[in-house]
Order: C-alpha cells, then structure tokens, then sequence
C-alpha cells in the first residue's frame, strides 16, 4: 500500500490525500500507539513532505482525530453494515463476532488503542465507539427475543468477551485456538452459544 501510494505520488496521477495520511496514522498506532504518530516519519512512510501534512491538517492533535474517525468508520461502522446484510439474527451474530475477533487478531490497533486511553482524544473515541457496540449488541439480542435489559446484559457481556479475547491475542496467544481450522470454529460456537442460550424457567 506505501509503495503504491508512493508510486502514485512520482507518476504524478494523484496526490495524498487525508485520508492515506489517516491511514498511515492509525497503522503508526497499531505498531507504537499514540506517541508513534509523529509528522516526519509518516511523511517518510507516505513517501512525502511535512508539506503535504499541513496541506490537510493544522496539527498532530487534528491527524489523530481524523485517524480515529477513519478507525470508527472501518472497525464499527462499515463491520456493522457488513454484518446488517445478513438476515437471520443468530447468524447477524455469529458473523460479527468471527470477523471482530479476527481483526482484532491480526491487528494490533484495538489494543494499541485501549492502552492508551487516558489520552483524551483516544479516551473520547473509545467511549463513543464503545456505547455504540454495545448498543448495537443489545439489539442484536433484542432481535434474538430477549427483553431490553436482559439484551443489553448480554450485549455487554458479548463485548467484554470480545476485548478479552482480542487482549489475549497479543498478551498470549498461545492459549487460544488458532484462526484456522475447526477449533476456533468450535470456540466461537461453544461461547455464542452460552452468549444466546435462554435460561431455564
């Protein structure tokens, strides 16, 4: 993606936009958090001047913004819109959960992010992707039967399993089941279903 964007840049066929610069800030997070995101040596991965960052942003505080913007736009909005697609709440579900904790496998941002959450923009960000999750959650279950508040019960619980899961993979992902293969299938399908089963009259 660097190489192309840079490419680009040399042919002359297209400039930087805000959003490559937004990109580029947010994969400097999920290596190094916040403090990785430093003008000169994005300009360097993007293949660039600092001039082109001041072209699209006043400062660093407005390319974190931008950068955790595009960070809610990909990894809450556009996962939901996927997951809206699918018309049987169970699978609405299940689909969510196996691409979330997939991402969060692979890539280190979420908690790159989580571990810096005292900074104010990112403590912000997380609070506002956080409630619109967990809401979204509630009324997945809500969709499934359960009443409002037993929903968002389940809701939040399904969440704080999400964040330890995507915890673990980073800490100690030796003791869980690789994404390949029939054992993370059989995880994710033990643990949605303990997460959907209704309780016994």
């Amino acid at each position: 993606m660097e190489m192309t964007q840079r490419q680009r840049r040399q042919d002359g066929k297209a400039r930087l936009t805000a959003q490559d610069w937004a990109d580029a800030a947010l994969s400097a997070i999920g290596e190094g958090g916040i403090a990785a995101v430093a003008v000169e040596p994005l300009a360097a991965r993007l293949g660039t001047t600092k001039g082109s960052f001041y072209w699209h942003f006043a400062n660093r505080a407005a390319l974190i913004e931008a950068a955790l913007d595009r960070w809610e736009q990909l990894n809450t909005e556009g996962t939901i819109s996927e997951v809206e697609a699918e018309p049987d709440p169970r699978q609405r579900i299940r689909l969510l959960f196996s691409e979330a904790i997939t991402s969060a496998t692979t890539n280190p941002l979420e908690v790159a992010l989580l571990a810096t959450a005292t900074q104010p923009q990112v403590a912000a960000a997380l609070r506002r992707v956080t409630e619109r999750r967990v809401d979204y959650l509630a009324r997945l279950f809500g969709d499934l039967g359960f009443p409002e508040p037993e929903a968002r019960r389940r809701g939040l619980l399904a969440y704080t399993a999400y964040l330890g899961h995507a915890q673990l993979a980073h800490a100690a992902p030796s003791v869980l089941p690789p994404l390949e293969g029939g054992e993370f299938t059989a995880y994710l399908d033990d643990a949605l279903e303990v997460l959907m089963a209704r309780q016994e009259a």
